[in-house]
């Protein structure tokens, strides 16, 4: 399942989505670079400030903490299916704790076997996630994310593996992040498999990170 995408654009231009500081999410300096984003690492989540009442980008860590260690990831992802009702994704998918990271590429893999990396056709692609605040006993909240997966397309299951991101379509965006009003089944209907008709796939040539590792948090 996916651990691993790159941003679909640099700072700058994810700041034309948002109210955006890229000094407040850590990257500062980092407008000009593509950047591969992990699993424990902080993402840029694009979310609703319902307060400010503007879109915000804010940095998550993704991975919600384990229950007895808050420095380990887990769970990392969301199955859409029982988004609404698995206790640790419920209340953050119902009162509006939902968000979008937007990718170039996104990773896939085997249970066992070589990473795949796969580039969606569309110009803008938003993968959805939801995020939670988390008393860790640190000086500020951690901010965490969980991806939502759906089935496997086509082209995924071949590897094989049996989930996806869930790509949201651009017109669902706004529902999805809670900037319009939207019931629960519009929501979980927003969720679902994207055929890679035109997409791309590779397989991943590991190189040398040339980015460095972000630090802070907001929100």
């Amino acid at each position: 399942m996916c651990g691993k995408f790159t941003a679909k654009a640099s700072w700058s231009e994810t700041g034309a989505f948002s109210s955006f500081d890229a000094a407040e999410t850590g990257y500062r300096g980092a407008e000009d670079f593509e950047v591969t984003f992990r699993v424990m690492g902080l993402v840029p989540l694009l979310a609703w400030d319902a307060g400010r009442r503007e879109r915000r980008v804010i940095a998550a860590r993704w991975g919600f903490p384990h229950p007895d260690d808050w420095r380990r990831p887990q769970p990392i992802h969301a199955r859409a299916e029982t988004i609404d009702t698995t206790r640790a994704f419920a209340d953050a998918f119902r009162d509006g704790q939902r968000g979008i990271v937007l990718v170039k590429t996104f990773n896939e893999a085997p249970d066992s076997g070589e990473q795949h990396v796969f580039e969606p056709d569309a110009q803008k692609t938003g993968i959805a996630f939801v995020w939670r605040r988390f008393d860790v006993g640190a000086a500020v909240p951690l901010i965490a994310c969980v991806m939502v997966t759906v089935a496997a397309n086509e082209m995924i299951a071949a590897l094989p593996t049996n989930r996806m991101p869930a790509i949201l379509e651009p017109p669902d965006w706004a529902k999805w992040i809670g900037e319009e009003p939207a019931t629960a089944a519009e929501l979980k209907a927003m969720l679902k498999t994207r055929e890679g008709v035109n997409w791309k796939m590779r397989r991943e040539y590991r190189a040398k990170a040339t980015v460095r590792e972000p630090t802070g948090m907001l929100f």
